[in-house]
């Protein structure tokens, strides 16, 4: 059911943790299932993400698809951070089982949100960042109404 890769990094997830004063910091959640995705970034200077740290409450895959995550932006410049979709996080995961793809959205938003926290915190505007979500699923409910 689960790659190679989702089960290591849920059994051996990378950069558990949280960064004291970080540069950003996003916190996503996801009412239907309950996982939280909390992530934090330490930015340099030049806007390089050099630490990316993470608690997640959740299942298996939520961890998982935190821990790629941080792997993923670790070492970027905020500009390539923001162009990691949940798709690449599954991709560098082998993929996610269909009903755990929420996961990857998670893990999507709490980058950006993240990112929105350090622009915020430093008076500057991401090209391209849009205010996240705090929960994967807002605005879906006002969309089924207007039907």
């Amino acid at each position: 059911m689960y790659s190679e890769k989702v089960m290591d990094h849920f059994q051996n997830p990378r950069n558990v943790g949280e960064i004291e004063n970080a540069s950003g910091v996003g916190t996503v959640g996801n009412a239907k299932c309950g996982d939280i995705m909390r992530m934090y970034l330490d930015i340099d200077e030049n806007g390089v993400i050099r630490d990316c740290k993470f608690k997640t409450f959740g299942c298996g895959a939520a961890v998982a698809t935190s821990s790629m995550a941080t792997e993923l932006v670790k070492g970027k410049t905020v500009q390539e951070a923001l162009q990691v979709t949940n798709k690449a996080v599954m991709d560098a995961l082998d993929g996610l089982p269909p009903v755990k793809v929420h996961c990857s959205l998670l893990a999507e938003e709490a980058i950006h949100a993240a990112l929105w926290d350090y622009a915020k915190k430093h008076g500057i505007k991401i090209e391209g960042l849009q205010k996240p979500k705090s929960d994967i699923h807002e605005g879906e409910e006002e969309d089924e109404e207007e039907y």
